[in-house]
């Protein structure tokens, strides 16, 4: 993707408590941008920064002409706080206060690492906002339908989990399956651990284990369980609290708890990185095995660790094409493209991650680059094209 200087970068700082919270907004497109915002101890204006740029190639690389749902901007939100640190909630709902203008003109935002869509929800009405989305609604034809239709699909449960804490897991899970199908390797018995389960990794640990793979290990806050013959997802999901800790009591037999880093180590044919940013390193990276990395968390490889992987074999699948399910979910039920029906939006989610990542490991074949270069070169040939329909700054 072109270099460039994102339009908004800021730091906010709480008259409360001091603490810091970040706002940037990447690009806008017909004076929208769309981005999550994110709870974290320790969380910079420089890590919002990437994941703001991130959002923009997420939204150009679900660019469809003739989809009702034309991708926005990139934007990204940052709170550096703890999400379970009792100030949170005053925090958050301060930052909310702060950005409402925005908000209310051209940043659409949501649930990201550290907070739920219902936090959100419950601190954006604290705020005073109608909605963390409202800014996209005059671009809708039909504003109380779309409403309706969001909400509609919000209060869609699957087997106890709802649409919209599943989509992105059934993204990620497509994600992995294409690349499996791309190498010729069967997907039953297919070995993966998964760190982090939370609303992404909870919810691609499901698709991956009903699809028939075997995820032999789960990390959370306290550790990482493991079973060679295959965890009991149902199970642990059911256990889980509202930050994606699992309940220990839920482990069978079998079942071994290891440190918090071992997922990094079993053996595994795929490791899915489902939680923090920055999760391998140039160090970490040299313990792993596995044939692939999906990156379901926001920036889990660092640079130098995937130049170093990518030498012995192990392909890194980026985070803008992998995990980019949830947030074109949201705008193909809102702009009409789908309805609120689990079937038809999964239907949907998989034959566009399919098709995406499909061209992305085709990409990477013919142009002899990773997986990452090829997901960027796509973003620079479509880029031009949503520059030349809507301009560059509106």
């Amino acid at each position: 993707m072109p270099s460039h200087t994102p339009l908004i970068k800021m730091t906010w700082t709480d008259h409360v408590t001091g603490r810091q919270g970040h706002l940037v907004i990447d690009r806008l497109v017909r004076g929208v941008s769309s981005g999550g915002l994110r709870m974290r101890e320790g969380c910079t204006l420089g890590e919002v920064a990437d994941l703001a740029r991130g959002m923009t190639m997420k939204e150009v690389l679900h660019y469809n002409p003739e989809s009702r749902y034309i991708p926005l901007g990139g934007a990204k939100g940052g709170i550096d706080c703890d999400p379970r640190h009792p100030d949170a909630h005053g925090v958050l709902v301060r930052y909310l206060r702060a950005m409402r203008p925005y908000i209310e003109s051209f940043w659409t935002t949501g649930e990201d690492l550290g907070l739920t869509q219902d936090l959100v929800d419950r601190a954006a009405a604290e705020a005073g906002l109608v909605s963390s989305v409202q800014a996209v609604y005059p671009l809708l034809d039909d504003e109380a339908a779309a409403r309706k239709r969001l909400a509609d699909a919000f209060a869609v449960d699957v087997d106890g989990m709802g649409l919209d804490e599943l989509v992105g897991g059934c993204g990620v899970a497509e994600a992995v399956l294409t690349a499996l199908d791309h190498a010729r390797v069967t997907h039953r018995g297919t070995r993966v651990a998964i760190q982090g389960l939370g609303t992404m990794g909870g919810s691609t640990a499901r698709f991956l284990s009903r699809a028939g793979l075997s995820v032999v290990a789960i990390a959370d806050i306290k550790g990482t369980l493991v079973n060679e013959a295959g965890l009991d997802v149902e199970s642990l999901l059911r256990s889980r609290d509202a930050h994606g800790g699992i309940d220990r009591s839920a482990m069978r037999p079998a079942d071994r708890e290891m440190p918090g880093d071992a997922w990094l180590t079993v053996d595994a044919d795929v490791l899915i990185p489902a939680a923090v940013s920055y999760a391998i390193d140039a160090t970490n990276q040299g313990r792993i095995t596995a044939r692939w990395i999906v990156e379901a968390a926001n920036m889990p490889v660092l640079a130098k660790a995937e130049e170093l992987l990518a030498l012995r074999g192990t392909a890194v699948l980026p985070d803008v094409a992998v995990n980019s399910g949830t947030n074109a979910w949201w705008w193909w039920t809102l702009f009409g493209d789908i309805g609120a029906d689990a079937d038809e939006a999964f239907a949907h989610i998989r034959r566009s991650m399919r098709a995406l990542v499909d061209q992305v490991l085709a990409r990477a074949q013919a142009d002899g680059t990773t997986p990452r270069a090829a997901a960027h070169a796509v973003v620079a040939d479509r880029l031009p094209l949503i520059a030349e329909r809507f301009g560059w700054y509106r």
